[in-house]
């Protein structure tokens, strides 16, 4: 530790560009400083903690698989049940999917039909927003369930991609916003 505290730490200098990954054209936001760095990785989960805690929630739910890595621990934190939110074909139950456009593709998300249902309030993790589909269709997915999804919380935000505007109104909080 340098002595700072951790609300003091500048978690953008814990990110690294990784240019032409996963394909030609696209700049990688690299998290894995930032999980290297307990500091910086524990300052990371306060944050989100922090900005979960205004909305009440009953349940934190996360995006495969870099969102596990802060959903977990903000559940912990919180004292919450934890819902994954999966790639097509992990989850052992009954589940509902949904498809969503990625900045340099298509994927799906599940979720189990019994994860959350009628008067939960869940926030909704992961590790970055771009176009916002996956977070789109994570909130398509609570709903579906009869959740209301009242935050979604995100360590990075690359704002010139405006995925936000795809979560329709619901509470955003990113530690990191890059652009715009």
């Amino acid at each position: 530790m340098d002595g700072s505290s951790p609300a003091a730490l500048d978690l953008a200098s814990f990110l690294r560009d990784v240019p032409d990954f996963p394909r030609p054209g696209v700049v990688f936001k690299d998290i894995t400083p930032l999980l290297g760095n307990p500091e910086a990785f524990g300052a990371a989960v306060e944050r989100l903690t922090e900005a979960a805690r205004p909305y009440q929630p009953t349940h934190v739910a996360g995006i495969e698989s870099r969102g596990f890595l802060f959903a977990a621990p903000l559940a912990r934190e919180l004292g919450l049940p934890l819902i994954p939110l999966r790639k097509p074909g992990k989850l052992p139950w009954k589940t509902w999917s949904e498809s969503y456009e990625l900045e340099y593709g298509q994927d799906s998300l599940e979720i189990h039909h019994d994860a959350c249902g009628p008067g939960h309030r869940v926030v909704l993790v992961d590790d970055l927003i771009a176009t916002g589909g996956s977070a789109e269709a994570a909130v398509r997915l609570l709903r579906r369930t009869g959740a209301e999804a009242v935050a979604a919380l995100f360590v990075v935000e690359l704002a010139f991609l405006e995925g936000a505007r795809k979560l329709h109104g619901i509470g955003l909080h990113s530690l990191v916003r890059i652009g715009r």
